[in-house]
This record gives structure tokens, C-alpha cells and sequence, in this order.
């Protein structure tokens, strides 16, 4: 190690610890993953990271404890978006630690094949993974970016025309019920009518399912504020934060770029919602509704 100035000895320990964490993330999804191709990926990929880890290790000399955080975040991240999100966020983080391997393969030679392992080995073994969400996330996109539209807008429109948050609540959860009925029925008969290999049946629930929650979500102020425009901008900040963490999703697992889809989605949303409004004001105080 004595071949090594302070500031490479400190990337290098940066290196360690961040493999034996991922060691301790891999083996931790693989344990908690139904699949059995899953879970031989997911632990082909951990003796990846063990093996790397024990390279570091004859530079420093040193044991390292893994980051018991960080293995607890990923693991609840894998819970709630799929493992497939998880590996591929972490990799991120890997694609931006490219200029520190290649300054460290002057000084240690693994460290360029190691680059090399986590750039192109694991990533094969990373499309090997067998997630079902990812294969209906279209449906998903469909229910989601559905209701999101419809359901700003239909709610902003029903703030003016009733102003009346029980009502508007009511009034939404029968809409959205229905709605998501309908949508997972067309979901079932485009994707049979496609005939590319999904089950339509799961590709209804996909559908039907983004759509409920999305309009569970965007309805619930409704029923907590008693104040109708309060509850519209709660409302209106939940659709944000819904577009937000459904992009960042796409993005990631797609490898797409995140900023042009969230503000063209953001954009549609809140338009309709602001003409949504204004037909309600429109139509409370053209059509009478107000008496």
C-alpha cells in the first residue's frame, strides 16, 4: 500500500466499502426474490462484488463494514419499485465513478478490469433478470398518465362547478372507479387484439391498479380538508410528486432521459387541470349551477 499517496488510499477504501455494501445488497435481494433465474443472477452479481472487494482489500490491508443504511434503503426500494430499479439505480452511481478507476489503473492494474466487470459483465447479467412489472409497464404508464390527466382536471373542474369537498371526494371515487373499470377493459381487448405475447388479463390489472391508486391519491385531500381549494392544491403538489416519482421510475429502468419526460407530463397535467378549472367556473356561473 505504501505505492499509494493518501488521497488513492482513501479512493481505494471508498471502493471497498462500497462493494462489500453491494455484496450485502445482492445477496439481500437475492434472498428476498421468488425467481430462481433471479436469484442466481442476483448472486452471480454478489460474487462479483465479493471478489472485487477482496482485491481492494490486499491494497489496504484493511477489513470494512458495509453500509448497514444503505443495504436497508435498497432493500425498501426493492420492495416498493422491483429489483430491476434497485440494481440499475446503483449503477448509476457506478457510471459516474468512471474518472476514479481510470486515475486508480495507473496506480493498481485490477482496478481497470474491475471497471471493465462493472460495466459490461454485470450489465449482461442484469438484463437476464426476469421482472414481470417490466414487462406490463406500459400498462402501467397507460392507467397512470391516464388518470393523472383526467383526474386534475376533472377535480379542478368540480372545485369551482361544486365547492363542496365531500362532495367533490364522492363525486371523484365514483368517477375514478369507473373510469379504471373501463380502461383495464380496453387495456384487455387491445392487448388480445396485439397478440404480443402478454397476458391480457395482467395487462387489465396493470392498467386498473395504476389507475385506482393514482386516483385514490389525488381524490384522499378531498376527503381530509374541508376547505375545497386548500384540498385542489394539496391535490395539485400530489400530482406533482406522482409525475416526479413515476418518471424518475421510467427513466431509470428504461435508461431514458428523466427531465423532458417529467416536464412534458407536468405541463399536460396541470394545462388540463387550469382548463378543467375555468370550464368550471364557466359552467357554475353560466349554467345556473351556483342557484
Amino acid at each position: 500500500m505504501n505505492r499509494l499517496d493518501k488521497q488513492l488510499k482513501k479512493m481505494v477504501l471508498e471502493f471497498q466499502k462500497g462493494e462489500v455494501t453491494e455484496y450485502h445488497i445482492y445477496k439481500a435481494l437475492a434472498r428476498r426474490t421468488k425467481s430462481d433465474n433471479n436469484r442466481d443472477v442476483l448472486s452471480r452479481i454478489a460474487e462479483e462484488e465479493l471478489r472485487h472487494y477482496d482485491i481492494w482489500k490486499n491494497y489496504t490491508g484493511m477489513e470494512i463494514k458495509p453500509d448497514k443504511l444503505k443495504i436497508g434503503f435498497y432493500v425498501m426500494l426493492s420492495a416498493l419499485f422491483g429489483v430491476t430499479f434497485c440494481i440499475k439505480l446503483m449503477e448509476g452511481g457506478e457510471s459516474r465513478a468512471q474518472d476514479a478507476y481510470e486515475r486508480l489503473s495507473r496506480d493498481v492494474p485490477e482496478a481497470a478490469e474491475i471497471q471493465k466487470e462493472e460495466f459490461e459483465h454485470e450489465n449482461q447479467l442484469v438484463r437476464m433478470i426476469d421482472e414481470e412489472r417490466l414487462a406490463y409497464i406500459g400498462s402501467m404508464v397507460l392507467g397512470l398518465n391516464d388518470a393523472l390527466v383526467e383526474f386534475t382536471g376533472a377535480l379542478a373542474g368540480f372545485t369551482f362547478a361544486l365547492q363542496s369537498s365531500r362532495l367533490i371526494a364522492i363525486t371523484g371515487m365514483i368517477m375514478g372507479i369507473s373510469a379504471s373499470l373501463s380502461m383495464a377493459a380496453s387495456e384487455y381487448l387491445s392487448t388480445k387484439t396485439e397478440a404480443e405475447g402478454k397476458s391480457p388479463l395482467k395487462a387489465a390489472f396493470y392498467t386498473g391498479t395504476a389507475y385506482v391508486i393514482t386516483v385514490v391519491v389525488l381524490v384522499f385531500p378531498f376527503f381530509f380538508f374541508s376547505n375545497h381549494f386548500l384540498s385542489l392544491g394539496v391535490t395539485l403538489l400530489l400530482a406533482v410528486l406522482l409525475i416526479l416519482v413515476f418518471n424518475f421510475y421510467y427513466s431509470v429502468v428504461k435508461e431514458l432521459p428523466f427531465k423532458a419526460r417529467f416536464l412534458e407530463m407536468l405541463a399536460i397535467s396541470m394545462g388540463v387541470a387550469g382548463l378543467s378549472f375555468l370550464i368550471g367556473m364557466i359552467v357554475r356561473n353560466g349554467l345556473g349551477v351556483a342557484h
